[in-house]
């Protein structure tokens, strides 16, 4: 199972998933353009997406949506609420309802209900040949009954939104920012340095810290933040930061 972040920020936010026998696109936050040139990069035509998984409704999620539908007549498949959200923009044939689990050819998926300002907001469980991405991105806070379902994967994307000093001493109103750090908000660095710190074991190839908020975090910040964390369990593998107009390299596991 290979994952590539094709971008990630404040601005817009897309991963591809790829398995011997489907091609995932995990929300299309940016422009169809962008995702056409970056999937094209991989020698994969957009055409070729089998499935679209959607985490919640704000545009930087759903930018390019209805033009990649469009184009390609690709199946979304989300909750009833973000369904009914959608429906405006995406055919109804095009939008596939889930509930908490579901399994497309050889890939399993398994919903985490998320906390934000956001209807039905969700992450994923990805699994597949006993190896598992938990996708987990605007969210003000993890339930804790996921956190055993989500324990020793193998590898972690999990927003890393801002640094909570630079955040109340930085330029946003105060009512936005009260908005961030609620627990319909963002996740801040602190935040999920103490999350990762408990989920990583000893299956954890990588952890991809997302989100990245471009006002109120830098990528020192999140990465020190998280390598202190993980310093204390003795985790020795990478720790990668998305970027908002730059694709990752492919993980796999």
């Amino acid at each position: 199972m290979k994952l590539k972040v094709l971008a990630s920020g404040s601005k817009g936010n897309s991963s591809l998933l790829i398995t011997d026998n489907i091609k995932v696109i995990i929300d299309l936050g940016m422009s169809y353009p962008y995702i056409s040139n970056k999937l094209l990069e991989e020698n994969i035509e957009p055409s070729e997406i089998d499935a679209i998984f959607i985490t919640h409704t704000h545009s930087d999620h759903i930018k390019g949506l209805k033009q990649f539908v469009k184009r390609n007549n690709t199946k979304v498949y989300v909750p009833l609420k973000i369904a009914e959200e959608l429906s405006s923009t995406i055919p109804t044939s095009n939008l596939i309802i889930i509930e908490e689990e579901l399994m497309i050819n050889d890939l399993n998926i398994s919903i985490i209900h998320t906390s934000h300002d956001a209807v039905a907001s969700v992450g994923y469980i990805f699994s597949n040949n006993n190896k598992n991405i938990v996708y987990i991105t605007d969210t003000g806070y993890i339930n804790r009954r996921y956190l055993e379902r989500i324990k020793n994967k193998n590898i972690y994307y999990i927003e890393s939104n801002h640094d909570e000093e630079m955040l109340m001493n930085g330029p946003y109103p105060y009512i936005l920012k009260q908005r961030i750090l609620s627990d319909e908000g963002h996740l801040s660095n602190k935040t999920t340095a103490g999350y990762l710190k408990n989920i990583v074991g000893t299956n954890t190839k990588y952890i991809i810290l997302a989100h990245l908020s471009e006002k109120n975090n830098t990528e020192e910040l999140a990465y020190n933040t998280t390598k202190e964390a993980m310093d204390e369990i003795n985790y020795q593998e990478e720790i990668l930061i998305t970027k908002q107009n730059e694709a990752l390299k492919v993980v796999e596991v």
